[in-house]
């Protein structure tokens, strides 16, 4: 089976090489940068399923180069940064990472963190096994429309009325299946990440609104005042009109 393969960018060789050395030693394929014009290159020659990205490299915008990433592919994103603080956390996630870790780090965890991201993203076949889907397995071939839109669980595709795809990350693809899955009822955002990011996931409150918020962009007309998921205060999000399956 062919490795999955991860590329790293991060100013300091040591990291690199401790990341590359621990991700090699568990079966994939690194691919070590130190520079952002080097990602992008090997983007176009062998996109890496999943890229582990630091937001402070000397001279060059982190936040950029994760946003450029998420406009043109549709790889794994996980931020690695030693900068914690919760607006760069939000920032992160909204220009479109799949995840934030902080430095320092445990490496089993943020070995779990890749893996969860892969299995959410198709990428890794090969990656350890998943947990019983929420859904029947039969759902996972199933087509959901609603208010014009189509969602394709097995291809991870989202078109929109007039029939044009819609990019969506893997986190927002998952959040809008769960959503379809229970149409007109509230669900707490508890409920929302563990189904999108599993139980072991770490709690950061704004996560789902974080993806709530991108989501509402791309699929409402108006994003400021929504008509397809709604707010519930104090509760959590509804997705409002009626989900049917599609042909």
């Amino acid at each position: 089976m062919t490795p999955t393969h991860i590329a790293i960018l991060d100013d300091e060789a040591d990291i690199t090489e401790l990341l590359g050395g621990y991700f090699g030693s568990q079966g994939y394929r690194v691919t070590q940068l130190h520079h952002g014009r080097d990602l992008m290159a090997l983007m176009a020659a062998d996109a890496p399923a999943l890229v582990l990205l630091d937001l402070g490299l000397p001279g060059e915008d982190g936040f950029g180069i994760a946003r450029q990433l998420r406009e043109h592919h549709r790889c794994g994103l996980v931020i690695v940064t030693g900068r914690g603080d919760s607006i760069d956390k939000i920032v992160g996630l909204e220009v479109g990472a799949d995840d934030y870790v902080t430095k320092p780090f445990d490496l089993r965890e943020l070995a779990a963190r890749v893996k969860a991201v892969l299995r959410r993203t198709a990428a890794a076949p090969e990656a350890a096994p998943e947990p019983a889907p929420v859904a029947p397995a039969p759902a996972l071939r199933e087509r959901f429309a609603f208010a014009g839109w189509t969602l394709d669980v097995a291809a991870r595709t989202l078109h929109d009325p007039a029939g044009a795809e819609v990019a969506l990350t893997g986190g927002e693809f998952d959040l809008l299946g769960v959503l379809v899955r229970h149409p007109g009822r509230v669900l707490s955002r508890d409920f929302l990440l563990e189904q999108t990011r599993g139980r072991d996931a770490a709690p950061f409150d704004r996560t789902i609104d974080v993806q709530v918020g991108r989501l509402r962009r791309k699929i409402e007309v108006d994003p400021e005042r929504p008509e397809l998921i709604k707010s519930v205060r104090g509760a959590g999000y509804v997705l409002v009109p009626a989900v049917t399956s599609a042909a």
